[in-house]
Protein backbone atom coordinates (compact mmCIF):
# COMPACT_ATOMS: atom_id res chain seq x y z
CA UNK A 1 0.00 0.00 0.00
CA UNK A 2 1.57 3.24 -1.03
CA UNK A 3 1.66 6.72 1.37
CA UNK A 4 -1.66 8.41 2.06
CA UNK A 5 -0.31 11.47 -0.34
CA UNK A 6 0.43 8.67 -3.06
CA UNK A 7 -3.46 7.27 -3.20
CA UNK A 8 -5.08 10.87 -3.53
CA UNK A 9 -2.36 13.52 -4.37
CA UNK A 10 -5.15 15.89 -4.36
CA UNK A 11 -5.07 16.03 -0.66
CA UNK A 12 -2.45 17.61 0.66
CA UNK A 13 -0.29 16.80 4.03
CA UNK A 14 0.60 19.80 5.83
CA UNK A 15 1.84 19.98 9.37
CA UNK A 16 -0.52 20.82 12.88
CA UNK A 17 -0.11 21.61 16.07
CA UNK A 18 -1.32 18.95 18.68
CA UNK A 19 -3.31 19.38 21.94
CA UNK A 20 0.78 19.52 23.73
CA UNK A 21 1.85 21.95 21.03
CA UNK A 22 4.37 19.38 19.36
CA UNK A 23 3.73 19.11 15.24
CA UNK A 24 2.47 16.03 13.61
CA UNK A 25 1.29 15.68 10.17
CA UNK A 26 -2.28 15.91 8.86
CA UNK A 27 -3.81 14.35 5.70
CA UNK A 28 -7.34 15.32 5.63
CA UNK A 29 -9.03 13.59 8.64
CA UNK A 30 -6.19 11.27 9.29
CA UNK A 31 -2.88 12.38 11.17
CA UNK A 32 0.46 10.51 11.78
CA UNK A 33 0.01 10.91 15.71
CA UNK A 34 -2.58 11.78 17.96
CA UNK A 35 -3.87 15.54 17.83
CA UNK A 36 -4.64 15.31 21.66
CA UNK A 37 -0.38 15.35 21.82
CA UNK A 38 1.67 13.88 19.21
CA UNK A 39 5.06 14.18 21.73
CA UNK A 40 3.13 12.77 24.69
CA UNK A 41 1.03 9.73 22.48
CA UNK A 42 5.00 8.89 21.50
CA UNK A 43 6.59 8.96 24.64
CA UNK A 44 3.87 7.19 26.62
CA UNK A 45 3.56 4.08 24.20
CA UNK A 46 7.14 3.72 22.57
CA UNK A 47 9.45 5.39 25.22
CA UNK A 48 7.98 4.49 28.76
CA UNK A 49 5.92 1.28 27.80
CA UNK A 50 8.63 0.17 25.22
CA UNK A 51 12.64 1.35 25.45
CA UNK A 52 12.26 2.30 29.70
CA UNK A 53 10.32 -1.36 29.40
CA UNK A 54 12.96 -3.35 28.36
CA UNK A 55 15.81 -2.45 31.41
CA UNK A 56 18.76 -3.12 29.44
CA UNK A 57 21.86 -0.60 29.14
CA UNK A 58 22.14 -1.09 25.13
CA UNK A 59 19.07 -1.86 23.09
CA UNK A 60 18.74 -2.79 19.42
CA UNK A 61 14.94 -1.46 18.48
CA UNK A 62 13.50 -1.98 15.01
CA UNK A 63 10.40 0.39 14.23
CA UNK A 64 7.89 -0.15 11.66
CA UNK A 65 6.89 2.66 10.38
CA UNK A 66 9.46 5.93 10.59
CA UNK A 67 7.02 8.44 9.97
CA UNK A 68 7.87 11.40 10.69
CA UNK A 69 10.75 10.39 12.92
CA UNK A 70 9.27 11.77 16.47
CA UNK A 71 10.09 8.05 18.52
CA UNK A 72 13.66 8.29 16.41
CA UNK A 73 14.10 11.85 18.09
CA UNK A 74 12.63 10.48 21.39
CA UNK A 75 14.60 7.95 21.64
CA UNK A 76 17.57 9.69 20.78
CA UNK A 77 17.38 12.20 23.33
CA UNK A 78 17.40 9.42 25.86
CA UNK A 79 20.94 8.31 24.44
CA UNK A 80 22.04 12.28 25.15
CA UNK A 81 20.55 11.95 28.57
CA UNK A 82 23.02 8.81 29.47
CA UNK A 83 20.15 6.48 29.68
CA UNK A 84 20.36 3.92 27.38
CA UNK A 85 22.57 3.12 24.61
CA UNK A 86 20.55 2.17 21.32
CA UNK A 87 20.86 0.98 17.74
CA UNK A 88 17.57 1.43 15.76
CA UNK A 89 16.55 -0.11 12.62
CA UNK A 90 13.80 1.48 11.46
CA UNK A 91 11.41 0.31 8.27
CA UNK A 92 9.94 3.19 5.48
CA UNK A 93 8.87 2.13 2.54
CA UNK A 94 7.38 5.79 1.22
CA UNK A 95 9.55 8.18 3.36
CA UNK A 96 8.95 11.65 4.07
CA UNK A 97 10.59 14.93 2.09
CA UNK A 98 12.73 17.22 3.86
CA UNK A 99 10.73 19.88 2.86
CA UNK A 100 8.12 18.21 5.42
CA UNK A 101 10.80 17.26 7.98
CA UNK A 102 11.45 20.80 7.76
CA UNK A 103 8.25 22.31 8.55
CA UNK A 104 7.53 19.76 11.77
CA UNK A 105 10.11 21.31 13.60
CA UNK A 106 10.50 18.08 15.75
CA UNK A 107 13.90 18.94 17.46
CA UNK A 108 13.39 22.29 18.65
CA UNK A 109 10.08 21.37 19.94
CA UNK A 110 11.95 18.75 22.10
CA UNK A 111 14.55 21.66 22.86
CA UNK A 112 17.28 20.04 20.82
CA UNK A 113 17.98 22.04 17.99
CA UNK A 114 21.27 21.02 17.57
CA UNK A 115 19.90 17.83 16.50
CA UNK A 116 18.35 18.96 13.53
CA UNK A 117 21.14 18.69 10.80
CA UNK A 118 21.98 15.06 11.99
CA UNK A 119 18.75 14.19 12.41
CA UNK A 120 17.82 15.32 8.62
CA UNK A 121 20.99 13.65 7.48
CA UNK A 122 19.55 10.03 8.96
CA UNK A 123 16.01 10.79 7.93
CA UNK A 124 17.03 11.39 4.27
CA UNK A 125 19.78 8.99 3.97
CA UNK A 126 19.07 6.53 0.91
CA UNK A 127 21.63 3.67 1.72
CA UNK A 128 21.02 0.86 4.47
CA UNK A 129 24.17 1.17 6.19
CA UNK A 130 24.53 2.21 9.44
CA UNK A 131 25.25 5.65 10.49
CA UNK A 132 28.07 6.84 12.82
CA UNK A 133 27.04 6.65 16.75
CA UNK A 134 26.18 9.57 17.83
CA UNK A 135 24.92 10.96 21.55
CA UNK A 136 25.21 6.93 22.26
CA UNK A 137 22.93 6.57 18.80
CA UNK A 138 23.02 3.99 15.70
CA UNK A 139 20.93 4.45 12.92
CA UNK A 140 19.94 2.63 9.98
CA UNK A 141 16.87 2.72 7.96
CA UNK A 142 15.27 0.20 5.34
CA UNK A 143 12.56 0.40 2.86
CA UNK A 144 11.60 -2.84 4.06
CA UNK A 145 7.74 -3.42 4.25
CA UNK A 146 6.86 -5.47 7.62
CA UNK A 147 5.52 -8.28 5.53
CA UNK A 148 9.06 -9.41 3.73
CA UNK A 149 10.84 -8.31 7.53
CA UNK A 150 13.28 -11.88 7.51
CA UNK A 151 14.50 -10.88 10.84
CA UNK A 152 15.71 -13.53 13.26
CA UNK A 153 16.09 -12.73 17.11
CA UNK A 154 17.91 -9.87 16.39
CA UNK A 155 15.65 -6.99 18.15
CA UNK A 156 14.86 -6.22 21.80
CA UNK A 157 12.16 -3.88 21.48
CA UNK A 158 9.95 -3.25 18.20
CA UNK A 159 7.82 -0.10 18.13
CA UNK A 160 5.00 -0.57 15.73
CA UNK A 161 3.98 2.48 14.75
CA UNK A 162 2.15 1.82 11.05
CA UNK A 163 -1.45 3.46 10.20
CA UNK A 164 -4.18 2.22 11.87
CA UNK A 165 -5.82 -0.79 10.51
CA UNK A 166 -8.38 0.47 8.89
CA UNK A 167 -5.58 2.20 6.36
CA UNK A 168 -3.65 -0.69 6.52
CA UNK A 169 -5.04 -3.77 7.15
CA UNK A 170 -2.42 -5.83 5.77
CA UNK A 171 0.55 -4.26 8.81
CA UNK A 172 -2.15 -6.00 11.40
CA UNK A 173 -2.25 -9.95 10.19
CA UNK A 174 -0.98 -12.57 12.07
CA UNK A 175 1.94 -13.10 9.78
CA UNK A 176 3.48 -9.74 10.24
CA UNK A 177 3.11 -10.72 13.69
CA UNK A 178 4.91 -13.41 13.21
CA UNK A 179 7.46 -12.26 11.69
CA UNK A 180 8.01 -9.25 14.49
CA UNK A 181 7.76 -12.53 17.28
CA UNK A 182 11.34 -13.89 14.76
CA UNK A 183 12.47 -10.46 15.35
CA UNK A 184 12.72 -10.51 18.42
CA UNK A 185 15.19 -12.04 20.87
CA UNK A 186 13.64 -14.28 23.84
CA UNK A 187 11.68 -11.44 26.77
CA UNK A 188 11.80 -8.61 23.63
CA UNK A 189 8.70 -7.11 23.49
CA UNK A 190 6.86 -4.67 21.05
CA UNK A 191 4.39 -1.97 21.95
CA UNK A 192 2.10 -0.46 20.07
CA UNK A 193 -0.76 2.75 20.24
CA UNK A 194 -3.41 0.38 18.65
CA UNK A 195 -6.04 -1.78 21.08
CA UNK A 196 -8.06 -3.20 18.72
CA UNK A 197 -9.85 -6.57 19.72
CA UNK A 198 -8.50 -8.36 16.31
CA UNK A 199 -5.51 -6.93 16.58
CA UNK A 200 -4.58 -8.01 20.03
CA UNK A 201 -6.13 -11.75 18.68
CA UNK A 202 -3.89 -11.96 15.75
CA UNK A 203 -0.55 -11.20 18.04
CA UNK A 204 -1.47 -13.86 20.60
CA UNK A 205 -2.06 -16.11 17.37
CA UNK A 206 1.18 -15.38 16.69
CA UNK A 207 2.98 -16.90 19.88
CA UNK A 208 2.68 -13.43 22.00
CA UNK A 209 1.62 -12.95 25.33
CA UNK A 210 -0.16 -9.66 25.53
CA UNK A 211 -1.45 -7.41 27.60
CA UNK A 212 -3.43 -4.17 27.57
CA UNK A 213 -2.05 -1.10 29.14
CA UNK A 214 -3.31 2.68 29.69
CA UNK A 215 -3.29 4.58 26.77
CA UNK A 216 -1.88 8.17 25.84
CA UNK A 217 -4.35 10.81 26.02
CA UNK A 218 -7.28 10.68 24.42
CA UNK A 219 -7.22 6.30 24.06
CA UNK A 220 -8.34 4.13 26.98
CA UNK A 221 -6.02 1.26 26.34
CA UNK A 222 -2.67 0.65 24.24
CA UNK A 223 -0.88 -3.26 23.64
CA UNK A 224 2.07 -4.34 24.86
CA UNK A 225 3.19 -7.99 23.21
CA UNK A 226 6.09 -10.24 24.56
CA UNK A 227 7.68 -12.99 23.69
CA UNK A 228 8.39 -15.80 26.16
Amino acid sequence: MNSFADRDPARAVVPVRTGDGSATLSWGDEHYHSTHGAVTESTHVFIKAGLEACAKEEVDVLEVGLGTGLNLLLTWVRCLEGKVKVSCTALEPFPLSGALLEELRHCEDLGWPGLHAPFLERMLSEGTDWHEELGGLRFRKRATRAQDLAAVEEFDVIYFDAFAPRHQPEMWSEDVFRRMRAALRPGGILVTYCAKGDVRRAMIAAGFSVERLPGPPGKREMLRARRA
